[in-house]
């Protein structure tokens, strides 16, 4: 018997050893070895994870579909959960219906498919391929573009600039080489909403460039103004008669809107062309939904009155929670999502780890959510308060918060 072929374990895809330690576990790290006092219970208001009771109805629907586990679910998704989410975007965002064949693909989270996209649309022997993405960003977009074999580029969102976007600030050279592009509007952490002209300006360095647009929207449902809700990307494009949305996808997900992060369930929509290759890889990746979610995912996407209440409890913490926290940290009420974005008086590092010390409180340092870039990390001495806790945790929190600045 010949011996078998020596394997290199590390001679693995070169591009994981690009990847950076996530989040929560650099924030593992950094509380290592502190202990908080005991007569305070922890709350952990890192972590973007909703806590609000799912709506027992969604629980009803699983529970009744789980003989649909006996079957192969298929990867394009039942023709009765692409409509229903193709009927929920023309009644959210007020465009047309999508064709639900071909302009709709249900994704097990958008987490998974936000990776999975950009090994899709990716070129990696046309020349060098750029991946732009906002600073501070979800460190996905990050991950996907590395193992695609892409160079990120990042556009800092910065308080001077009311954490817009400055498309214009990156050199015509960069923008040659760009392939993909993620946005995220309500953004994380800043929860700052692209407005018209931000799109035009990025549809319109797309029709030049050629490269495409992920438009992340997985906090879209959590706002404050019942009357405005937050502008998405393919209502953008249908405002400005890009009605087949070329080279615009967007993402979206159940987790926040339905309290559901457990279901992994949301959806990829936009361009056709884009989302015929999508399916394509998506068949021989193994992403299929599991049909007693796919049963539940219906019973969601049809039902808005569980998410007004689900915005109504977060606008209450906000209310309450934001004015105690601003007596001593700079932030305010975001345009959209759950998260305070809150500048801190000495380094951020120090802050997260300080406030668990002394008060049990869990905060994630803003520089772990953003990359040095142009000389500054847009992150840091800043910190991510997620409002996620019951309310009641949250105002405690935000007392816990206040004792611990004054003690600074």
């Amino acid at each position: 018997m010949l011996p078998l072929p020596f394997i290199d374990p590390n001679a693995v895809n070169p591009d994981l050893a690009r990847l950076q330690p996530y989040p929560f576990e650099k924030l593992g790290h950094l509380f290592a070895g502190v202990s908080p006092p005991p007569t305070l219970g922890e709350i952990k208001l890192s972590i973007g994870e909703p806590r609000h009771e799912t709506p027992p109805f969604i629980q009803r629907a699983l529970e009744n579909n789980v003989a649909g586990l006996a079957n192969y679910p298929s990867t394009q998704g039942s023709d009765a959960l692409r409509e229903a989410i193709a009927k929920w975007i023309a009644r959210r965002h007020g465009v047309p219906t999508p064709d639900a064949v071909t302009q709709v693909l249900p994704v097990n989270g958008s987490r998974e498919a936000l990776f999975a996209f950009a090994q899709t649309v990716i070129d990696r022997v046309k020349g060098r391929a750029r991946v732009v993405c906002p600073n501070p960003f979800y460190q996905i977009y990050e991950g996907a573009a590395l193992l695609a074999g892409a160079q990120l580029v990042f556009l800092n969102s910065l308080p001077e600039h009311r954490f817009e976007l400055d498309w214009e600030s990156l050199p015509e050279e960069t923008w040659c080489d760009v392939q993909l592009v993620y946005v995220c509007s309500p953004a994380n952490p800043t929860g700052k909403i692209m407005d018209l002209a931000s799109w035009q300006a990025l549809f319109a360095l797309s029709d030049r460039h050629k490269f495409v647009i992920a438009s992340d929207e997985c906090y879209s449902e959590i706002y404050f103004d019942e009357a405005s809700p937050p502008l998405g990307g393919l209502a953008a494009a249908a405002q400005l008669g890009r009605s087949d949305y070329p080279n615009l996808v967007t993402f979206s997900s159940l987790s926040k809107r339905s309290n559901v992060p457990g279901l992994r369930s949301g959806f990829v929509a936009g361009d056709a062309a884009l989302l015929k290759k999508f399916l394509l890889y998506r068949t021989y990746h193994g992403s299929a939904m599991n049909p007693a979610v796919q049963a539940a995912s219906i019973a969601a996407w049809n039902d808005e009155a569980h998410v007004r209440d689900n915005r109504r409890m977060y606008a209450e913490k906000f209310h309450e929670v934001t004015p105690l926290i601003a007596r001593h940290l700079d932030c305010r009420v975001p345009d959209a999502g759950f998260y305070l974005w809150a500048k801190t008086p000495i380094a951020d590092t120090d802050f997260a780890r300080e406030l668990f010390r002394q008060r049990n409180v869990v905060v994630l340092p803003g520089s772990y959510l953003a990359r040095e870039s142009a000389g500054v990390n847009p992150g840091a001495n800043f910190v991510r308060i997620a409002l996620v806790a019951a309310h009641e945790e949250c105002l405690e929190a935000a007392r816990r918060i206040n004792d611990f600045c004054l003690s600074l």
